[in-house]
């Protein structure tokens, strides 16, 4: 297997060196909480949506897209085609809502309307969910790229797994570098500039597909109809299958989830100059995600269609059928010339190093410190929290990376975690935003109902069943495992709404 050219190598270098010395100049604007945590709220709005854009295209879309439908087809896909509904929904309802709340948490909203336990519950959710989405992004990474970079370490006695935990390590200390030193301002202006990068990456990547396959271009669409690679899949009824209705509402709710739950969009709100600009940079970024995702599958289909037609290029030890996410890196290598290869590996570098390290800083300042702990903190005692908070965080995602579950596709047990950690917490924000009536106690009740409810879906479904108790088989979910957001979303919302409607106590009493 060829290894990572010297160029090829040098560029990868230049933009994690590029990297650092961005958010170590920036870190001069980030010397109190304000500018650290809001950007100083005067960011342009095309900033940050390429910085919302670049969050979609983690290395999850990167190589997981690619590899499912290199191992597929095209039927995630339809998980994009979500993006642009959720984002028109959140310039409508959650930008201004945010905005005219002025919190910098997410999460504070929720005490003022269901009390302290609701606040807390969302906090721990977005910590955990942020926790599992870093460490399959880092684990992504450092599992496609090892083949490519293991080569210039071997002759020093590293073995794979050597390599798997160098990668690993350098990831998750370079993303927290320059996050503790730049704060927001780091996160939006180095967003911006992998974004632009992101871009570059797929582009030069189909373009090489293109002028490699063997017939021409036409043989990507030719073997690509005869195998089905171009499926949305099934259009039936089922909801125990993985239909194309049954990825569409996944993809409805976790988009929405991201614009009105998520920390790391939230604040983004508030760095924005105006409302105006706000939902300038939502637009932005959610509909520029679907045009680049159909690249990315369309690059998956390709690959399918080059290593068909020459089965012989593509060696058994890649083992393509467990680890499908390693096709991509290993075509920009061996078919892409050098230095073009070096600025697609620098993209999947650039896909993975969007960390939400300064959101967790935030929470972990805002709603435990500050809340529980010292209320009138200064500048100077608030800012060595936050970067050490930002510290901290940095080192718990890297060790999560260690202790993920290898599984046949990474997208997979990141699309799982997510749906656990969520749990009901976007079923809560619109209980409290559409159920007037709806107090501390119908939240609470909703909320541990849609959590038990998410847990039955995805337990009931995961790694096909092996872990639901056989005694407990007539108890199973009958429905696909991508909907246990859905569910867990509409019983907190149901649940919540019941209680409250025939109870006879007001939201005021609950407080």
């Amino acid at each position: 297997m060829q290894q990572l050219r010297s160029i090829d190598i040098g560029i990868l270098v230049a933009y994690l060196v590029c990297v650092v010395g961005l958010g170590t100049w920036l870190s001069r604007k980030s010397r109190n909480t304000e500018q650290y945590t809001v950007a100083g709220r005067s960011l342009p709005f095309w900033a940050i949506g390429l910085s919302i854009f670049g969050s979609y295209i983690s290395s999850l879309s990167f190589l997981g897209n690619p590899g499912k439908a290199f191992d597929k087809n095209w039927n995630f896909f339809t998980f994009s085609l979500a993006t642009p509904v959720a984002a028109i929904i959140a310039v409508l309802v959650f930008v201004p809502f945010y905005r005219r709340t002025g919190h910098v948490s997410a999460y504070a909203h929720l005490e003022s309307r269901f009390g302290g336990w609701a606040r807390s519950y969302g906090v721990i959710c977005y910590l955990l969910v942020q926790m599992a989405r870093t460490g399959s992004i880092i684990y992504l990474l450092a599992l496609a790229t090892e083949p490519l970079l293991g080569g210039w370490f071997t002759a020093y006695g590293w073995s794979s797994n050597d390599v798997i935990v160098g990668i690993i390590l350098m990831t998750g200390a370079l993303m927290t570098i320059y996050t503790m030193l730049g704060g927001m301002e780091a996160v939006i202006w180095v967003g911006m500039v992998n974004s632009l990068i992101l871009l570059l990456g797929p582009a030069i990547c189909v373009i090489g597909l293109l002028m490699v396959m063997p017939d021409g271009p036409g043989q990507i669409l030719r073997i690509g109809a005869e195998h089905d690679k171009f499926s949305m899949g099934s259009f039936g009824g089922s909801l125990a299958e993985q239909t194309f209705w049954v990825v569409l509402a996944n993809g409805i709710v976790m988009n929405l989830v991201n614009f009105s739950v998520d920390q790391g969009y939230v604040q983004r709100y508030l760095t924005a100059k105006s409302d105006r600009a706000a939902g300038q940079s939502v637009l932005l970024g959610g509909l520029m995600y679907v045009p680049v995702a159909a690249v990315f599958f369309f690059i998956g289909t390709g690959l399918f269609a080059f290593y068909h037609s020459q089965p012989d290029l593509l060696p058994t030890s890649l083992d393509v059928a467990k680890h499908p996410d390693r096709v991509l890196p290993y075509f920009i290598v061996n078919e892409l010339p050098a230095g073009l290869a070096g600025i697609v590996i620098a993209a999947v570098f650039a896909a993975a190093m969007d960390p939400s390290l300064n959101s967790m800083a935030t929470l972990t300042y805002c709603d435990i410190y500050q809340r529980h702990f010292r209320p009138a903190a200064g500048e100077r005692e608030s800012m060595w929290v936050l970067r050490l908070s930002t510290l901290g965080w940095g080192a718990i995602c890297t060790y999560v990376t260690y202790r993920m579950i290898e599984a046949r596709n990474i997208l997979d047990v990141w699309w799982e975690l997510a749906g656990i950690f969520s749990g009901g917490l976007f079923g809560l924000f619109l209980l409290g935003l559409l159920v007037r009536r709806a107090g501390s106690g119908a939240a609470a009740i909703g909320v541990v109902c849609g959590v038990f409810t998410v847990l039955w879906v995805t337990f009931s479904n995961f790694k096909g069943g092996s872990y639901w108790p056989p005694a407990l088989a007539d108890y199973k979910s009958p429905l696909n495992g991508l909907l246990s957001s859905v569910v867990g979303t509409l019983t907190v919302l149901i649940v919540g709404g019941l209680v409250a409607q025939f109870s006879r106590r007001s939201p005021s009493d609950s407080h």
